[in-house]
């Protein structure tokens, strides 16, 4: 019996066992992480010209390199900034396009990759078939003046337009009035959206207010604006006036020059109106549905996201029945306010220019209601989820969080340095992408990646690209999109064809073969950035003013950095706030400490009453009393009620510091958010013992009870740091995205709830900090040994070394007594080489005790190499320190040392410069530039045997 009552024992702790979730940190999956967490990429299809061969060599090779998926982007470039034409390939939704795209999806299931189409050729949606009716639209309007007091019967000028398509909207008149001497609206092309207010995420607040009015500015009161519809027929105006001076302004819309952007050959056209469900319906029924019934079930299955990429299509400010849609969402009439889009100031410069706020606010509204959501909801009768790059950089109409509602990839971009964009202001945005997936409760935050405009085949992993990713993971990144990989056939040669922008990465760069190792650190970094949700103490409410886009992470508007993260929310889901235990809730459960509003000093009144309730049910609020709704709705008793609501939550002429206690929650103002919580709260990841002007960011994330916390340090030399994370209990781990090595942390300590762990970082390093499992009861530190070894050379290989080339692209071999650059010999097939060259030595070891490593040194000028010692396979390495241990191998005497190096494309071009293309090595379509210079390349070494200690 006692046998039997053991057995059932065992077997339920083994049922239950069996039973007990697993972790999706697997440490197995870290080391090779399953193809579902691989990069994936713009697959440019350049001017068209691809070919069934080249479309299945390249998705063999991605499935080989461990990619999860491309987006067929087929898309023009190759021309410009004075490269050349590639050859026109079919045009985007042709007959033999659609053959190709066809064995594409065919090709992309039979290797198991998820795939997106661009569902045109370039950007900003539209194309050669849009009419003038279906095109972005913008207002116009002419100027009559007329003398009243008689019956006037006169023509009147039909405002200026484009296409011979134009449509009235109104005819209104207002007393004349000469106002040459007044300022004009500040900024009004932007605050009329008749232009984007600027490329690279400007500050768009300041379109909200003006500079003060002056008594008698105004044109007209609006009781003056008379509505001349009923007199005017066919261009005709029948009207007594009254007696006095008139202007009889005819207002009309007609599109704008808006045109597709960036597109293959025959695929030009107009932008369409993104304010219009029934104009994108039509593009969908003439050009998408066609695409995904030809592929039958793969639609949903292989082809899972469909994808416009940037919004660059310039100002836009009026659609096909505005009116209503602006009388129903903002609440009265905007007619009478028109003479404001002529320039003129109605009522007065404050009502003129909330009216203007108003009409913003429309433009977004449409933009993602009749736009985004249709998009979203024709995808999704096929099973599928939309990515467009819908929210940004470029400042378009509209509200970036909230077009992101409709997605189910939050597509961002970010650059590597360029000179382009050269300021990190101007490089990464993907922070309000994972703001959107965190408040959207959606799982991908995407980019596209790495784009620079000027490189060309000269970008070093290790210094350009590894720190931009890190720094964008550390935002909230956890898929890459490479921009780009082009298609390019075989008959354009090597390098081949090339898009003008993006960091080149297909299989014709030189350093391809090697390029998985690269590739599986970025892998094993979003194996571990996909899980969970990311952690942040601030919520940051980013207003409801048109254009509304968030900026990089360290824009930092809620003050809550380096000590604390913290995530945007827009107008809408402030809406869906509530409040638990003092914390401020989402209705997927996602939760913060505080809320912080924008210091413009101007809300919504439906956004303030909200933040009046969270405040009365327990939510600390951080912020400045708003002065303005900066809208007319509501009118004055929208004001009055927000005086009220202010005087409520800030009291009366509240101080520049202060905190007042309302209901069960308080408001702060004159602090930030980092000034508020560090009072009581641990920051969530500090760095002490910092080095002087270091940079260091983190991003945590919770997975069920377990916590990860990526590192990047930002800094381009070696460096060593403490890490303070709001952890205790918990065994520190070292997880290692470029070995894909884990291990405990052997050094460490706990101290007031926090846990201090020493890092040592090689340049632009990174490292996971996992805490999964608990300590020992009692234990709150541990130092058995350093966490990271102390490297001291003790040899340095002063042997000679026998290289040899690719004999295809250069010399077969030479000899070398000391390591040098390539470019440093007199040989031009050396001296210009590009590919991969083997270097071999022997040497001897003198001393063999201890733990040995092998550190090359410099490796030029991609940095990449690939180590064999003693026949044994040491792997690629890719980022400094190109070091690999050796303990166990070495002998005394006569230890075999191979190390491969591949240098870019740069220098066999600067070579090939000036000559025909019949003695050329290289062929492209990318103009080799007089100002190239050639890269140092090759093992420079020192090559030095280490001890670590």
């Amino acid at each position: 019996m006692r046998v039997l009552s053991t057995l059932l024992c065992l077997l339920f702790l083994a049922m239950g066992y069996a039973q007990a979730p697993q972790s999706p940190l697997s440490p197995t999956d870290f080391l090779t992480p399953p193809q579902r967490y691989g990069i994936r990429c713009w697959w440019w299809w350049l001017n068209g010209n691809v070919t069934k061969a080249a479309i299945s060599r390249d998705l063999a090779e991605m499935k080989a390199k461990g990619f999860s998926g491309a987006c067929i982007f087929d898309a023009g470039g190759a021309e410009q900034r004075g490269n050349a034409q590639v050859p026109e390939g079919p045009m985007f939704g042709s007959r033999d396009w659609r053959d190709l795209y066809l064995h594409a999806i065919n090709e992309a299931e039979k290797h198991g990759l998820v795939m997106s189409l661009s569902i045109q050729s370039g950007w900003n949606l539209g194309g050669p078939d849009i009419t003038p009716e279906e095109a972005a639209k913008q207002v116009v309007f002419s100027e009559t003046k007329v003398q009243g007091g008689t019956r006037i019967q006169q023509t009147l000028a039909q405002p200026p337009s484009r296409y011979d398509y134009y449509r009235d909207i109104v005819v209104l008149a207002i007393p004349y009035k000469e106002t040459k001497e007044r300022q004009p609206i500040r900024d009004f092309a932007n605050k009329a959206a008749t232009r984007e207010v600027g490329w690279s995420v400007p500050e768009t607040r300041p379109l909200l207010t003006d500079i003060p009015g002056t008594p008698g500015e105004e044109d007209a009161a609006l009781k003056q604006v008379l509505n001349l519809n009923t007199y005017f027929k066919d261009g005709q105006l029948d009207w007594v006036a009254p007696p006095g001076d008139w202007t009889v302004i005819r207002l009309g819309y007609s599109p704008t020059d808006a045109h597709v952007s960036t597109s293959s050959g025959k695929w030009q056209g107009r932008v369409m109106d993104y304010m219009s469900a029934k104009h994108f319906n039509r593009y969908w029924d003439t050009h998408v549905e066609p695409l995904l019934q030809m592929i039958g079930d793969r639609a949903g299955k292989t082809l899972k996201y469909l994808q416009t990429d940037s919004f660059e299509a310039g100002g836009m400010n009026w659609t096909d029945g505005f009116e209503a849609e602006f009388k129903k969402r903002r609440g009265y009439d905007p007619i009478p306010y028109l003479p404001v889009l002529a320039g003129k100031i109605i009522e007065s410069r404050e009502v003129s220019n909330r009216f203007l706020n108003d009409l913003r606010k429309t433009l977004g509204d449409c933009i993602s209601d009749n736009h985004y959501r249709v998009f979203a909801e024709r995808a999704k009768k096929y099973g599928m989820g939309i990515q467009p790059e819908s929210a940004g950089p470029h400042a378009g109409p509209f509200d970036g969080l909230k077009n992101y509602s409709h997605s189910e990839i939050m597509m961002s971009e970010f650059w590597s340095p360029s000179p382009h964009r050269s300021k990190h202001i101007d490089r990464f945005f993907v922070k309000q992408a994972a703001s959107a997936a965190k408040i959207f409760d959606k799982k991908l935050v995407g980019a596209e990646s790495f784009t620079t405009i000027g490189p060309h085949w000269n970008d070093v992993i290790w210094a350009d690209m590894k720190p931009s990713a890190d720094h964008e993971y550390c935002a909230g990144l956890n898929l890459v999109y490479l921009h780009t990989f082009t298609c390019s056939p075989r008959a354009m040669g090597l390098p081949g064809q090339e898009y003008f922008a993006g960091t080149h990465f297909n299989p014709n760069v030189t350093w391809w073969h090697y390029s998985g190792s690269f590739i599986q650190y970025l892998s094993r970094c979003q194996m571990m950035l996909q899980q969970g949700r990311s952690v942040a103490d601030v919520l940051y409410y980013y207003g409801d003013h048109i254009p509304n886009l968030g900026r990089y992470k360290e824009d930092d508007p809620a003050g809550a950095l380096p000590d604390y993260d913290y995530d945007l929310i827009n107008e809408d889901k402030l809406l869906a706030l509530a409040v638990k235990n003092g914390r401020i809730i989402l209705p997927h459960g996602v939760s913060y400490r505080v809320l912080v509003l924008p210091n413009h000093q101007i809300l919504s009144l439906v956004a303030l009453k909200k933040v009046q309730a969270l405040v009365l049910a327990g939510a600390t609020v951080i912020g400045t009393p708003p002065l303005s709704t900066a809208s007319l709705m509501g009118g004055a008793t929208a004001e009055k009620e927000r005086a009220l609501i202010v005087l409520n939550l800030w009291g009366k002429a509240p101080a520049a510091v202060g905190m007042r206690s309302v209901g069960s929650g308080k408001v702060i103002w004159g602090k930030t958010a980092k000034e508020v919580l560090n009072v009581t709260l641990a920051p969530d990841c500090a760095f002490v013992q910092k080095p002087e002007g270091k940079i260091y960011d983190y991003i945590h994330r919770q997975v069920g009870a377990e916590d990860v916390y990526f590192i990047s340090s930002q800094n381009p030399v070696s460096t060593q740091v403490t890490a303070a994370f709001r952890m205790q209990g918990k065994q520190p781990e070292l997880w290692d995205a470029v070995t894909g090595e884990v291990r405990p942390a052997s050094t460490f300590y706990q101290k007031e709830g926090k846990t201090f762990v020493p890092l040592d970082f090689g340049p632009n390093g990174s490292i996971f900090v996992v805490f999964r499992k608990a300590l020992p009861a009692g234990s709150t530190a541990a130092s058995k040994s350093p966490n990271y070894l102390n490297y001291r050379a003790i040899d340095t290989l002063k042997t000679r070394w026998r290289v040899l080339f690719d004999p295809e692209y250069g010399p077969q071999e030479m000899q070398l007594d000391s390591l040098i650059s390539w470019t440093a010999r007199p040989e031009p097939g050396i001296k210009y080489f590009s590919g991969a060259a083997m270097y071999r030595t022997n040497f001897d070891v003198a001393d063999l005790n201890g733990q040995l490593f092998l550190d090359l040194g410099a490796v030029k000028d991609v940095g990449i190499a690939h180590v064999k010692v003693n026949g044994k396979d040491m792997g690629v390495l890719w980022c400094p320190p190109f070091r690999v241990p050796v303990t166990g191998l070495l002998k005394a005497k006569g230890n075999e040392l191979e190390v491969m190096v591949v240098n870019s494309w740069r220098n066999r071009l600067v070579g090939d410069r000036g000559k025909p293309q019949n003695e050329r090595i290289t062929k492209t379509n990318v103009t080799i530039r007089p100002e190239w210079q050639l890269l140092d390349s090759g093992l420079l070494g020192p090559v030095r045997l280490m001890k670590g200690e």
